[in-house]
This record gives C-alpha cells, sequence and structure tokens, in this order.
C-alpha cells in the first residue's frame, strides 16, 4: 500500500472519539463522538449525493430524481390499474407511495436545512412538482376504481391480512377526502384547490420562519451583539426565551412577533382555501376533514377534550386563590416570558438556573444516556458512523447508525443538532425514508430520519452544553426517530410516524418522563470536566421542577388547540390576529400584547392544521402508559419489550386505539383522557403562580 493510501486509510476508519481532547471523563464512542469538534473530511476520492442518493449530489440531481420517480408512478399506475384485484394491489399502491415520498420527503427536509440556496430552491420546486402529481393521482379515478373493486369484494377482503386491509382502507381514505366522488368539474376544482393549498403552506412555512429586522439605532448599542446584523439594520429570528437580559427578551418579542401585513394574507387565504376545498368533497369544515380517521373523530371531541382541561385547571386555581381564578402576570417581565415560550423557560427559571445544569449535560453525555436507555429498554446501541463526501449537507451533521443485539442494522438517523443562520430554529422530526418490506429485494428497507434542532456549537474549552430544557427537547425529538426505527411494518404508508398525528406524539411524550425522571438522569448526568456526576439535590429539583412546568405547557398547549380549532371551523368575519386575541382571554388568561401577531409564527398550522389538540391527547396517553408501565421501573426491559410490541412497531397499520388499549390492558375513555391530563396538574404548580404573582 502506497504512503498516500495508507494515509487515506488511517484518515477515513480511524475512530471519531479517539480525537477527543482526554479530561478526566471518559466518554463511550458515541458521546465521545457528539463531544468532539466537527472536522473536515479527507476523502479525497469519493463523491455521493446527499444521503448517499447518487443524483443529489448537485441541485439539478432533484429534477433527475423526480423524473426517474414519476417514470415509475406511471408504469405502477397501469400495473395497479391492469392487476385482478388482491393483495397485489395494495403492494403497487404502496409502492407508489414509496417512489414518490422517497424524493418528495427528502426534498421537504433540504428544502429549510439545506444552505446552499439553490439546493433549497431545487428541492422546493420538487416538492411542488410531486405534491401536483400525488394530488392528480388522489383524484384519478381508474385507479380508484382499481382499489374500489378490491375493497367492494367480501371474499377477496377475507383473505387479506389486517395490516393489508388497513393499508388498503387508508388509500381509500385518501381518495375519499381528494373528492374521487365528485363529477369531472368539481373534481379538477379540487385538484386544483389542492395544488394552491401546497404554494399557500410552502409561502406561510418559509414566511414564519423568516427574521424581522429593525433600524440599528432603534436599539441600545450594547445589546447588538446578541441579533443578526445586515447593514444598518438589526435582524430579530427568534424570541431569545433564554436570554437573561430582560430587554433582549422583551425587543425579541415586539420585533419578531410584529405583523407582517404579506403573511397575514396568506394565513387568511390559506384558511380560506382550506375551508373551501372541505366544503367542496363534503365536510362540514376543515376540522371534520382532518379528524376523521384520528382518536378523536370530530372537532367537537377536540373542543371537549381541551374545554374540560381547561375548566378542572381553573376551578382548581379558583379553590387554592378564590380571589384569582385567572392567572395574571403582573409585570411585563412575566407576561413576555410566559407568550415568548410558553410557561415552561419562565417556571424553569425561577426554579433552576439552566447554568447550574448545563456542565453536567454535555451534548455527549446525553447521548450517552440516550444510548443507555435504549439498549436497557430495547436492546438498542447507537453507533456514530462517519457519513461519506457530499452525503450531508452540511458538515457538523452527525451519523448515527441504530443497531439491535439481535436484529441487526435497524436504519439511520441524521443529527443535523448545531445552529446555522439560516436554518429554522424549531426542533423537528423528519422522515427521509420509510422502512417496508421489499418483495422484489426480498430484503427491509431501512428507515433513514433527520432530527434538527438548534443548539449551540461547542466552545475552544467545552463541548456542546445543554440547559434542561434543550435535554427534554432532544429527548422529545429521539422518542420520534426511534419509533420510526422501531417500527417493522410491511407497508411505508404506515410506517413509524406515518400514523394518525394524535398518536403520532405519544411516544416523544413519553420520552420527556424519562428525560426527568431521577434514575434515568443519575445515569448520565456528569461534569464534561471532572466526571462528577450531578448532585442528587439538583437531581430532585430538576424533576420537581418539570412537573411544575408540565402543568404550565398543558395550559398552553389547551390555548394553541383550541385557537387552532376555530381557525379551522366555519369561516369568520374577522382577523386571524382579533381571533387569537379572544382566545388568548378566554383560554388562557393572559392578555394580548398590542402590535403583535404570534400566529404568523405558529408553523404547526402547516403540517397539523386542526390537529394541534394532538399534542394534548397523547400527552395524556403518555401519562397513562407511564404511570401504568414504567414509573415503577423506568429501565424494565419486559415493559420495554411490550411497549415497542403494542405500540412502536405498528406506525399506523394498527387503529390508534388499539395500540393503547394493547399497552394499557384496558380501553380508555374520553374522561380517563381528560381525568390523566388534570393528574399532571401538581399543586405546587399553583402555589407557585400565585407565589410569582405576589
Amino acid at each position: 500500500m502506497s504512503a498516500c493510501k495508507r494515509l487515506l486509510y488511517v484518515v477515513k476508519h480511524r475512530s471519531l472519539w479517539a480525537q477527543v481532547r482526554r479530561n478526566v471523563t471518559t466518554w463511550s464512542p458515541v458521546g465521545a463522538a457528539f463531544n468532539a469538534k466537527p472536522h473536515r473530511r479527507l476523502d479525497l476520492f469519493e463523491k455521493n449525493g446527499l444521503f448517499g442518493v447518487p443524483e443529489l449530489s448537485c441541485p439539478a440531481g432533484f429534477q433527475a430524481a423526480a423524473k426517474t420517480a414519476l417514470k415509475n408512478t406511471q408504469r405502477l399506475v397501469e400495473k395497479a390499474c391492469s392487476s385482478p384485484p388482491g393483495a397485489e394491489t395494495v403492494e403497487c399502491f404502496d409502492q407508489l407511495s414509496d417512489g414518490l415520498c422517497k424524493v418528495a420527503d427528502l426534498a421537504d427536509f433540504i428544502k429549510v436545512a439545506h444552505p446552499d440556496p439553490a439546493f433549497r430552491e431545487a428541492a422546493e420546486k420538487t416538492c411542488v412538482d410531486i405534491g401536483t402529481v400525488v394530488e392528480k393521482l388522489n383524484t384519478n379515478v381508474e385507479l380508484c376504481k382499481s382499489l374500489k373493486n378490491l375493497l367492494d369484494n367480501p371474499n377477496i377482503v377475507a383473505q387479506l391480512d389486517p395490516d393489508t386491509r388497513r393499508v388498503a382502507e387508508l388509500f381509500m381514505f385518501d381518495f375519499e377526502i381528494s373528492g374521487i366522488h365528485l363529477d369531472d368539474k368539481l373534481r379538477k376544482e379540487a385538484v386544483g384547490l389542492h395544488v394552491k393549498l401546497l404554494d399557500l403552506n410552502n409561502e406561510f412555512l418559509v414566511g414564519s420562519h423568516m427574521p424581522n429586522r429593525i433600524a440599528r439605532s432603534a436599539i441600545p448599542e450594547h445589546l447588538h451583539l446578541h441579533f443578526a446584523s445586515e447593514g444598518s439594520f438589526i435582524q430579530v429570528g427568534g424570541l431569545h426565551a433564554d436570554s437573561p437580559d430582560d430587554l433582549v427578551r422583551e425587543i425579541a418579542y415586539r420585533i419578531y412577533l410584529y405583523p407582517n401585513a404579506d403573511l397575514m394574507n396568506c394565513l387568511e387565504e390559506l384558511l380560506k382555501c382550506r375551508h373551501k376545498l372541505a366544503k367542496l368533497v363534503g365536510y362540514e369544515s376543515y376540522g371534520h376533514r382532518a379528524l376523521k380517521g384520528t382518536m378523536a373523530k370530530t372537532p367537537g371531541q377536540c373542543i371537549s377534550l381541551t374545554a374540560n382541561d381547561f375548566k378542572m385547571m381553573r376551578d382548581m386555581k379558583k379553590k387554592l386563590n378564590p380571589r384569582n381564578a385567572v392567572i395574571t402576570a403582573d409585570s411585563e417581565y412575566l407576561l413576555y416570558l410566559f407568550l415568548c415560550s410558553g410557561l415552561s423557560s419562565a417556571l424553569y427559571r425561577y426554579n433552576i438556573e439552566p447554568s447550574l445544569y448545563s456542565p453536567y449535560f454535555s451534548l455527549g453525555a446525553c447521548m450517552e444516556g440516550l444510548n443507555n436507555l435504549f439498549s436497557q429498554l430495547y436492546g438498542v446501541s447507537l453507533m456514530s458512523e462517519h457519513p461519506s463526501a457530499g452525503e450531508v449537507w452540511s458538515e457538523d451533521v452527525r451519523k448515527l447508525a441504530v443497531v439491535h443485539e439481535t436484529e441487526g442494522l435497524l436504519g439511520y438517523i441524521y443529527c443535523d443538532f448545531f445552529h446555522r443562520s439560516d436554518k429554522p430554529h424549531q426542533d423537528c422530526h423528519f422522515t427521509i425514508r420509510g422502512g417496508r418490506w421489499c418483495q422484489e429485494t426480498s430484503q427491509y428497507q431501512l428507515p433513514v430520519v433527520v432530527l434538527m434542532l438548534s443548539l449551540p456549537h461547542p466552545s475552544k474549552s467545552a463541548p456542546t452544553l445543554l440547559t434542561p430544557g434543550m435535554m427534554e427537547n432532544l429527548f422529545h425529538e429521539m422518542g420520534h426517530a426511534m419509533h420510526s426505527m422501531l417500527g417493522r411494518t410491511r407497508y411505508q404508508h404506515v410506517t413509524g410516524t406515518r400514523c394518525s398525528t394524535d398518536f403520532a406524539e405519544v411516544p416523544s411524550i413519553l420520552m420527556e418522563y424519562f428525560a426527568t425522571d431521577y434514575r434515568v438522569i443519575s445515569q448520565f448526568a456528569r461534569h464534561y470536566e471532572t466526571g462528577q456526576p450531578l448532585p442528587e439535590s439538583m437531581v430532585a429539583r430538576l424533576c420537581e421542577s418539570k412537573k411544575v412546568c408540565g402543568a404550565a405547557d398543558t395550559q398552553l398547549q389547551i390555548f394553541y388547540a383550541v385557537l387552532d380549532q376555530i381557525y379551522h371551523s366555519k369561516p369568520h368575519n374577522r382577523s386571524t390576529t382579533d381571533i387569537l386575541k379572544d382566545m388568548q382571554q378566554k383560554f388562557y388568561g393572559l392578555p394580548y400584547t398590542p402590535n403583535t401577531a404570534w400566529q404568523l409564527r405558529f408553523s404547526h398550522l402547516i403540517g397539523y392544521g386542526a390537529k394541534y389538540y394532538s399534542y394534548l391527547m397523547s400527552r395524556a396517553v403518555a401519562s397513562m402508559v407511564w404511570k401504568q408501565c414504567f414509573v415503577q421501573d423506568p429501565l424494565n426491559r419486559d415493559m420495554g419489550e411490550r411497549y415497542r410490541r403494542e405500540m412502536l412497531a405498528h406506525g399506523g397499520a394498527k387503529e390508534p386505539m388499539l395500540m393503547v388499549e394493547g399497552m394499557l390492558q384496558r380501553r380508555p375513555t374520553i374522561e380517563d383522557f381528560v381525568d390523566a391530563l388534570v393528574s399532571e396538574l401538581n399543586p405546587n404548580f399553583e402555589t407557585f403562580i400565585m407565589d410569582s404573582e405576589s
């Protein structure tokens, strides 16, 4: 072997964790990988596309990938329409879905995350092109007829296994909500509305993450360093809720939430368009259309859940403090904190000081904690891998292989964890490729996902250090990732998080309970320099603080959920800001701040339109699962296996309520969900708020 080749071999295969500067602490390989600084690769002879897709080594590759996918789509449509009805029909539909999703889902991520505008623009165009094709397929009469012939034949249906039957019904549901039953003229109108919504959704999603700017002269000079600069302007790209400076938070709140007329028009047009589409295809409102097939079923059930929760919270407050039954904030400091980031940040700040905890929550320590937790619950390990040149979109992206002790490789998680100026600040989970059994290769297609956070970069002297809130968010998003990794569904259409929205958040919210349990925290929280564990008194303080914050988050989510339902009910002859003002007063109790438009930053209106209540429903389910199955022993392998078998393994291939029933071994009612949420309201929450008010 030549000297040059030997050098390249050593650079390629040496362990990343071996490069970390050794302190008193010795980390495991996965912990060390995330505490190491990113390094520039020297793979001089490698050239790959994004996620290993050869075509995506340049922006033009998106067009080539889309062209290939659309060619295969035509072939599969012809096959589905000409084959006799049976399981093969459903297999064709799933291959259709898989081929389009592989391109569309990847593009959907790249359009918001890639630092190169050319890649983002190419990905955005691909999303629109694929989305337009999907909407046309959803109103393709011949394609629908091939599925209907299957489902209308009881003899054929009786021969289908449960998963195949459910997937067939889900595909038929997609046809129905798209207006397949309409005549040609109305069906074309429905397609036009769908296509228009693709543009409006994208416009609102991009606009909701765009920074606002203000003249530098309008802000005290000593505060300029807290914001990005743009010539004679200061850019405000977020709420800066974690800043210890009151004035920085106030400036960020007022500027970031200042109304944008174009985005306001976009939102109002989007809501009108959604309502028109829902009415056209036969639904009372967009909310009724969106909730069909969920655990809640109807908007009425959502409102019942949220209203009952709010009433019980208000009654609890009134009982403890009859003179003041509504949570208020006397100081602007509390007001801005509460509205900026929910009650969690405010209460964390009052209960604990994040800077005291951060040295114990290095990113490597937290990833080590997740690795230990998954190993004990599921027999799964996270293993750091070097991505190939061109495989990732930024040098600081880490790649994890998820490996089971007996099943082998389960899939890949790409960790895009660090802040970039052109990257959304919202923590997200993206499915890049769904898992499915491939009959054509007799192999399982491994799932690929991305977790996107916005953590600070490591400094010269320390790795990335997380606040308790950041640590909890990391656990939350990893819950989504493991939902994708641990599923083994036959069909891609129902893989992992491709399930009912009000069930999809259960695994992530359940992870929040693990993130704030002293038995879990004590396994990994240790000082990045000394290796000393987090003192027991601090662990106890953190866990108690979480109980208080959880109650506060529930109240905030009630407000969000109600607002979302009102926006997607009947049309209103008033602005979205006026509606927000009323709902905030009625379901939150804090006054509206003039000249702000928080709803324009509510990006969940796109992916969770009429479904934001899902966080409440999922929290109720997660609470019941935690208390019944894990609170006695959060590291119990038998319960971990049961949780995977009953809930995580099925994705959307099983009715969500049946999965909950399998785990809890009983069928919960809407009253059980309300009780579960209210049981989270530790009386300390009310006492704490009253103390803050005084």
